[in-house]
């Protein structure tokens, strides 16, 4: 049943309790939000899968992180914290997968409002001058992106055609990662220095993931984030920092937890899952 989740019943009821008695924890996790379509309507799929957020959920999550005195850090911000120790309570990291248009409409305006920062991943094989759609979802364009980023929202790179990298040739790894971020620099006239893992990180291939990581930092990538469930800490690596997903079923006691670290006990079971996944696959 959708309406049955267990990981909100753990995380807010139990995890959420237990991760109060723990003040040296909350100093060194970094919740990096893991956002991807703001708008209305959400799939048939259960709520742990769901990847649109509402404009008003949306909004309540935002008002949630400037009322209680959160401070919105960028990627570069977030690692040299991590990597200095530093208190990172009400500290977060926003981030958004996909350059979608709903973004440029209804997400930075709410950020705007509320005085916080964030960053986009685009794909730049759906990021044109003119506005392009793919299987009924806008994209940003190129003249959007560039608006945004002089309004001091970071752009970070999704690769070319969001593809399953690890089903790839290193060669095509390496043309994904390079040329969206020449693209994006060209387009957009900054740097790029962060990367965006598209689909589920496998992150129980460590060789894949020491060749990506080569990859990246070959090409002048300094940091990225990944679909790993979980706050960031210290000890992550830099190119693959955990993220927690969030959507329109996050209502403020789920937000609030995540925010904690009291989402991070999914991790196990994510890691387990996709290892039995990859051992089927052999």
């Amino acid at each position: 049943m959708l309406n049955l989740r267990l990981d909100r019943l753990a995380s807010v009821y139990l995890c959420h309790p237990l991760a109060k008695f723990s003040t040296h924890g909350c100093r060194s996790r970094l919740p990096i939000l893991m956002y991807h379509g703001i708008q209305w309507g959400t799939s048939t799929r259960h709520p742990y899968y769901e990847t649109n957020t509402s404009p008003k959920v949306f909004a309540l999550q935002m008002k949630y992180l400037r009322d209680n005195g959160y401070r919105a850090l960028d990627l570069d911000e977030a690692v040299r914290s991590l990597g200095l120790g530093e208190n990172l309570e009400e500290r977060v990291v926003i981030t958004f997968d996909d350059g979608l248009r709903d973004f440029y409409t209804a997400a930075y305006p709410t950020l705007k409002e509320y005085g916080l920062s964030s960053t986009m991943f685009l794909p730049t094989g759906f990021i044109s001058d003119e506005r392009l759609s793919h299987e009924g979802k806008e994209y940003m364009t190129w003249s959007e992106a560039r608006e945004l980023r002089a309004n001091g929202v970071r752009i970070g790179s999704h690769t070319v055609s969001h593809p399953q990298l690890r089903l790839l040739a290193a060669r095509e790894i390496d043309d994904e990662t390079c040329r969206s971020k020449q693209i994006i620099e060209d387009k957009i006239g900054s740097s790029v220095t962060s990367f965006s893992y598209p689909f589920a990180f496998p992150q129980a291939d460590r060789a894949f993931a020491k060749d990506l990581r080569d990859i990246l930092q070959r090409h002048g990538y300094e940091n990225g984030v990944s679909t790993v469930i979980g706050t960031a800490r210290a000890h992550h690596d830099r190119f693959f920092l955990p993220r927690l997903p969030v959507n329109s079923y996050d209502d403020l006691p789920l937000f609030r937890a995540k925010l904690a670290g009291a989402y991070d006990w999914l991790h196990m079971f994510q890691y387990v899952h996709k290892l039995a996944q990859d051992t089927l696959r052999r």
